[in-house]
């Protein structure tokens, strides 16, 4: 059965010429010159595709009415008048995609053709949610909360389609082995997958390492070296705590997300990439665009299928089933009789906080099964972690900071411990704070220490 697309647009001959090219690549076709119109009409098509600038409501007032009424029929915008503050407007409250006019009708039928995949896509997610299965373990990643139910059967459902992947959670809950799982499930099972972990590479080589460099292009450059996405041409491409990604760079990864092309520092030659990107971060970007320090169109080309992972303490069902796959796994790999973990064991695991999520618990239960003294693990055996001495102290009265210390000096404290356990290296020290670098340069510059780069 042919797909039905419904064009919104006040411009009787433009309307003809998009129809014309749309029944031309065998698509079905309805009109409407106004939103009044448009209405009548949206159960019955599966894609509309709107003028920004109609007479009586505008293409944002029909969007919202669209979603008012619970559809979820994909939407696209067309715009002579486009600017990044519209299009980001109308994908906060559910556009799919946009187009500025004037537009190429290879252009059109191409951003037609994503918009469907994309709401295929997530009508297939909203149907898994209503039927989830029992399935407890997926590539290693262990869980049957309803949590990660819904998560298992979305990383099924996105896996063989090309559509960027927006992991979100706290640090510890396994979004790398996600990723992992979204690219073993895909057709590029086969090729390259290549974690960059933004936090770990400084500003100022950022540019060269993802996107390459050649030969003279800074001192030192004495041969040309392709970047990351080169390397993972084909394949996916793993961004690791992407908010941490500076505003250069971020316009960039835009262009990656959207052109499909970059180059390489040092050159003016334009080089073609195709990578399926997945995107992780451990922060609320939606507090950094409010900040100012992340691209807003970047959040958005991003953000086309969210995956939020709950931290453990919010799903501690699930702390039985991994406990028992890694005391057999760890016993297993450190040669260890220990094979079993007792119910009182488990207990006392449930009543634990888990601030570090699911390493936290392997990383205590190998602790615990190496000094284990028997071959089932015990409630005394289990060495959970303790808060540190200092930390102990200041919350053991009933004052929230340590006595006769302000907020002021309390924050720079503990920016000055994070940066000697760091070794003065920023990056590192912004991720044991749970801050940004942009965000821990600010603190700095606050502080009037020096906030560059240099480690």
């Amino acid at each position: 059965m042919r797909q039905k697309i419904l064009i919104v647009e006040d411009e009787e001959k433009l309307r003809r010429v998009v129809e014309l090219q749309l029944r031309s690549s065998g698509f079905e076709v309805e009109q409407a010159g106004t939103v009044e119109q448009g209405l009548k009409l949206i159960d019955s098509v599966d894609l509309i595709l709107s003028d920004l600038r109609l007479p009586g409501k505008d293409g944002i007032e029909f969007l919202r009415l669209i979603r008012q009424q619970n559809s979820h029929v994909p939407v696209v915008l067309m715009t002579a008048f486009g600017t990044v503050e519209n299009a980001v407007e109308a994908m906060k409250i559910g556009a799919t995609d946009f187009l500025l006019k004037p537009f190429s009708l290879d252009h059109l039928i191409a951003v037609v053709n994503k918009a469907l995949e994309l709401g295929k896509l997530r009508d297939e997610n909203r149907q898994l949610r209503q039927e989830l299965g029992q399935r407890f373990q997926l590539d290693n990643i262990i869980g049957r909360s309803q949590a990660m139910q819904e998560i298992f059967a979305t990383v099924m459902r996105v896996a063989p389609t090309r559509a960027t992947v927006l992991l979100a959670g706290e640090s510890g809950v396994g979004k790398d082995r996600i990723a992992r799982a979204i690219h073993q499930h895909s057709p590029r099972k086969d090729k390259p997958f290549v974690k960059i972990n933004c936090t770990a590479i400084p500003e100022n080589l950022m540019e060269s390492e993802l996107f390459g460099y050649e030969k003279g292009a800074f001192t030192g450059a004495n041969q040309s070296k392709p970047g990351k996405f080169e390397q993972a041409d084909t394949g996916t491409v793993f961004l690791d705590e992407i908010g941490d990604v500076p505003p250069a760079i971020q316009v960039k990864l835009l262009r990656i997300l959207q052109e499909r092309e970059f180059e390489r520092l040092g050159s003016n030659k334009t080089m073609k990439i195709d990578v399926r990107i997945v995107a992780a971060t451990n922060v609320d970007l939606r507090a950094a665009l409010e900040q100012g320090t992340f691209r807003e169109d970047l959040y958005y080309r991003l953000n086309v299928v969210p995956l939020n992972i709950p931290p453990l303490r919010d799903r501690k069902e699930d702390i039985p089933v991994l406990a028992e796959f890694f005391v057999e796994k760890l016993g297993r790999e450190l040669e260890s009789p220990v094979r079993t973990i007792s119910k009182n064991a488990v207990a006392k695991l449930m009543e634990f906080n888990w601030p570090g999520n699911v390493r936290e618990l392997e990383n205590v239960l190998e602790r615990s099964i190496v000094l284990a003294e028997g071959p089932e693990l015990s409630a005394g055996d289990i060495r959970l972690d303790t808060a540190p001495a200092g930390r102990q102290h200041a919350m053991a009265s009933n004052s929230f900071l340590p006595e006769g210390m302000t907020l002021d000096q309390y924050e720079q404290q503990l920016i000055k411990e994070a940066l000697k356990r760091a070794n003065g290296n920023k990056s590192q020290a912004a991720r044991l704070l749970g801050l940004t670098r942009n965000a821990f340069r600010y603190r700095l510059d606050q502080m009037g220490m020096d906030s560059s780069d240099g480690e």
